[in-house]
């Protein structure tokens, strides 16, 4: 069915938005929503334009992705194994491309703008850091996400960036849960980054693509660090423990097997056949983000 997928159309720029990744990017919002509703912070409005703006960047980040990588030859046609990209399918061409992430990026823009209402300036340079590595992730002379940093990115930007972010735009401030639980949400969204490099191994050699799978040494080296950052993200909520967070410190415990399951998956599979796996990675993620916020949820009412 993808073979006709009408050049430019509706169904081709919703294969660039790329849904499934929206998860991830709300994942760091709802947990510092759920860390202030619990702390008796929250506020509806800003914490909708803090989701919004966090779709928007992501959705902005998958464009630039996929330009980029289809200008540097990075996406083959035939031998890619993960979901196909709209540009190297010639779905989307590099002009309309360029335009949907000027449009992308300037929506996405508007909706931080309206979160200085709710905080101070600072926020602008939070939101001119969020554009900037965006690009560079895999533009520049130097692309972060082929020198072995994109993980430190994910950890940035899909924990303590948004997390604390989030929070200090509900609250007022930012507090040591906060910090906690945003390293916790990055290592934990960063299991589907590390998932897609592992899967990816073969093809980023054969690219000169030095992802941090590739760096550590391949695929051995790959499972373990999956299976660490997972268990790290984990446990660092029983830091709550000793602040009153009872249950937002426990719940995240029951993501613990979901993520070893899948770590042994990785063992007997590679290439295409990963691709259920790293749905199960993206599942496993969301499952902890609903046990996060419902432990903080929970937590307010003790």
């Amino acid at each position: 069915m993808e073979n006709y997928i009408k050049a430019n159309s509706f169904k081709a720029w919703m294969l660039a938005v790329r849904p499934k990744t929206l998860s991830a990017a709300a994942a760091p919002v709802l947990i510092a929503v759920a860390l202030a509703f619990c702390d008796g912070k929250f506020q509806l409005v800003p914490a909708l334009l803090a989701l919004l703006f966090a779709w928007g960047m992501q959705i902005s980040a998958n464009f630039i992705n996929d330009l980029l990588d289809y200008i540097k030859g990075t996406d083959s046609k035939d031998e890619r194994i993960g979901p196909k990209r709209v540009c190297v399918e010639g779905w989307i061409d590099v002009r309309h491309m360029k335009a949907g992430i000027a449009t992308a990026v300037t929506i996405s823009s508007l909706i931080g703008l309206s979160l200085l209402f709710y905080a101070g300036y600072e926020l602008i340079f939070i939101g001119l850091a969020c554009i900037l590595f965006a690009y560079l992730y895999s533009g520049g002379p130097y692309p972060l996400s082929y020198m072995g940093l994109g993980d430190i990115l994910v950890l940035l930007f899909f924990g303590i960036v948004p997390v604390m972010a989030t929070y200090y735009i509900l609250a007022g401030n930012v507090t040591a849960e906060a910090a906690t639980t945003a390293v916790s949400c990055g290592l934990i969204v960063d299991t589907i980054l590390i998932m897609n490099n592992y899967r990816d191994y073969s093809g980023d050699m054969e690219s000169n693509k030095k992802t941090l799978v590739v760096l550590l040494g391949g695929r051995p080296a790959g499972r373990s660090l999956f299976l660490w950052a997972g268990l790290a993200g984990a446990l660092l909520p029983l830091y709550g423990l000793g602040k009153g967070y009872c249950y937002a410190a426990l719940m995240p415990l029951l993501y613990i097997p979901l993520h070893v399951a899948v770590w042994r998956k990785m063992k007997t599979k590679s290439g295409r056949a990963l691709n259920p796996v790293f749905g199960e990675t993206s599942r496993n993620v969301v499952i902890f983000t609903l046990l996060q916020c419902a432990g903080f949820i929970l937590d307010s009412y003790l």
